[in-house]
């Protein structure tokens, strides 16, 4: 009876670390990071609408991210003006990303000719961005609307700290 009892004292010790190894177990996950190239964007081209004849009265001259431009009533603008050009900026970084480009809210562009009440707004800034680095780099235009007062006074309206475009990797 001493044996039987020992026997099913250890049966039942068996089936009792059998049945504790069976509620755990473990896995071993590695770490890993890739660190890439940084996203940068140089200007290579400034902004600029070229020459502009007005007759007085409000108007608007649109500069399409293309170069081309388009003029509402009260604006002439003179041909063979080759001052005429869209930003443009260069994208570098890490090849086959996609990214962002951030422009510059409306109506926080002026420029002058010096005299604070002869200041025209900036706004509307347009790009012809894909988004899309490829082999890492991206080059791309941007355009933006002139708004010019009534009796504007004839002169070079400049803007000297620039406009801000910014990218940011998605």
């Amino acid at each position: 009876m001493k044996k039987i009892t020992l026997l099913a004292i250890l049966a039942i010790a068996a089936f009792s670390n059998n049945a504790n190894a069976q509620s755990t177990a473990d896995a071993n996950a590695t770490v890993s990071a890739t660190i890439i190239a940084p996203i940068a964007i140089t200007k290579t081209v400034d902004l600029n609408f070229g020459n502009i004849a007005t007759d007085g009265t409000a108007a608007t001259v649109q500069l399409l991210a293309d170069g081309s431009r388009i003029e509402s009533a009260g604006a002439t603008l003179p041909g063979g003006n080759s001052t005429v050009k869209a930003a443009e900026f260069k994208v570098t970084g890490e090849g086959a990303y996609a990214f962002t480009v951030t422009l510059p809210a409306d109506d926080t562009i002026t420029i002058t000719n010096g005299t604070s009440t002869n200041d025209m707004k900036v706004n509307k800034f347009t790009s012809n961005s894909t988004g899309k680095l490829v082999s890492g780099k991206e080059t791309f235009s941007v355009g933006a609307t002139l708004n010019i007062n009534g009796s504007q006074p004839t002169g070079t309206y400049t803007n000297d700290s620039g406009f801000d475009v910014i990218v940011s990797y998605n």
